[in-house]
């Protein structure tokens, strides 16, 4: 496994010099920012990534406005008690997207994030809070309690927030296959833990966030 500079040097010859790859380097936000986030953001950025999973993102993007108004602006208590027979008449609404286990969806995950408030206040300040260092901790915390959350839906909601993160893309995958740290796609909790400790050993020596980092080793790849 080379340290970060060599791959940044990689990355930065095919993106069209040093600065102007650095321009494209994006932030996480900070801790304070996360935590000011109301929770009802929270639940709906994560309804949105479960219903643009295996569908076309612009027809999500395109109805979000709507879903906003019938999920009464993802309040977390509301949509926690949601009832079977709610469920029923969403099924019915043509303003959303009828997809019934998705839909159940938004009730689990609501009741997954008043855990989460439930033991640290509000469910921003758990993600506000999580150490970096231990991001494949957090997606496996959100894959057992959360619903539909697995795989890459749970990365996409993390970045979308701006919480700290890699995204385990193709080329992402393909730099990690490359530099060695793992043989194949990562899936197992023991693959998943050794792409930690490469990112971890990554961020030690340069001091860059998992965001970039991320993006680094994806503009690494040819293609």
């Amino acid at each position: 496994m080379r340290d970060l500079d060599s791959i940044y040097a990689i990355a930065a010859e095919r993106q069209g010099g040093g600065e102007a790859f650095e321009a494209t380097l994006g932030l996480p936000a900070d801790p304070a920012d996360l935590q000011a986030i109301p929770d009802d953001r929270w639940l709906s950025q994560m309804s949105k990534c479960v219903f643009q999973s295996g569908f076309n993102w612009k027809v999500v993007e395109h109805k979000w406005a709507d879903f906003e108004d019938v999920f009464e602006g993802f309040d977390l208590g509301r949509m926690s008690f949601l009832t079977d027979e709610d469920i029923g008449e969403l099924l019915s609404n043509a303003r959303i997207i009828r997809h019934g286990k998705k839909i159940m969806s938004i009730r689990d995950n609501a009741l997954f994030l008043g855990e989460l408030a439930r033991e640290y206040g509000t469910a921003s300040s758990c993600f506000a809070q999580w150490p970096s260092t231990d991001y494949v901790g957090l997606l496996a915390l959100m894959k057992k309690k959360g619903s539909r959350l697995g795989g890459a839906t749970a990365m996409y909601f993390l970045r979308f927030m701006r919480v700290d993160s890699f995204i385990l893309s193709r080329d992402v995958v393909a730099a990690l296959l490359r530099e060695g740290v793992v043989d194949k796609s990562p899936t197992s909790k023991r693959d998943m833990d050794k792409v930690q400790a490469a990112f971890n050993a990554w961020q030690d020596q340069s001091g860059r966030p998992l965001t970039q980092i991320s993006r680094i080793l994806a503009c690494s790849i040819d293609g």
